[in-house]
């Protein structure tokens, strides 16, 4: 069993194109997949059981005030986005060699606005939908690195459209919170979370969670 990403890198004669991924992560849907800015392809270690129930609980409590809330739908943890990740982000002091790259990736959950969600077509929802959502959490389990993490929420951060991102590290009880054109705030073992006015009402009682 994996304890730690495994990175496949394609030859650039059979990179696949977005469509191609998509139906790739379809025929291998057991798998937890994401794509970077460099075309690489990361096969995700399953979760445990323990962080499994952790983030179930998390994605929860998330749930039940969108669903009260109403201005907005929220996702799990096999949700892929397409984020707009450009050539200028995978470039090393030039043009990138990699091309107006694309960044496919599944937060643990997410939240986005109904007014945002509606732009989208059908078909565009049914994929890997072609925008960022408004608040994103990962949570960090036992076999994760935290660094990967934190690159991976200052990556979010940079995407237009979102606004909020918590990283939760259960090993340490703390919670990194991320906001767009902000330095990193780190809060040591919280009792909740606000969701500020991104997410407005919104308390994550961090009892369940730790």
């Amino acid at each position: 069993m994996l304890s730690s990403p495994l990175i496949l890198q394609l030859p650039s004669s059979i990179q696949m194109t977005d469509e191609q991924f998509f139906e790739f992560c379809q025929v291998n849907r057991d798998l937890r997949i994401e794509r970077n800015k460099l075309k690489e392809i990361s096969i995700m270690p399953p979760t445990g059981s323990e962080t499994g129930n952790r983030n179930f609980n998390l994605a929860g409590q998330l749930y039940i005030w969108a669903e009260k809330d109403g201005t907005g739908i929220c996702f799990d943890s096999s949700t892929g986005f397409k984020l707009s990740t450009g050539a200028e982000r995978a470039s090393f002091g030039g043009a990138s060699p990699y091309g107006d790259a694309t960044r496919t990736l599944t937060p643990d959950a997410s939240w986005i606005k109904l007014e945002r969600w509606n732009t989208l077509d059908s078909e565009q929802q049914q994929k890997f939908a072609p925008l960022s959502p408004d608040f994103v959490i990962e949570l960090r389990s036992p076999s994760d690195n935290l660094q990967p993490l934190k690159d991976k929420m200052e990556e979010y951060m940079r995407e237009p459209g979102i606004q909020l991102g918590w990283l939760i590290d259960r090993k340490n009880r703390r919670v990194y919170i991320y906001r767009p054109g902000m330095p990193e705030q780190c809060l040591e073992n919280p009792d909740n979370i606000s969701g500020e006015s991104v997410l407005p009402g919104f308390i994550l009682n961090m009892s369940k969670v730790w």
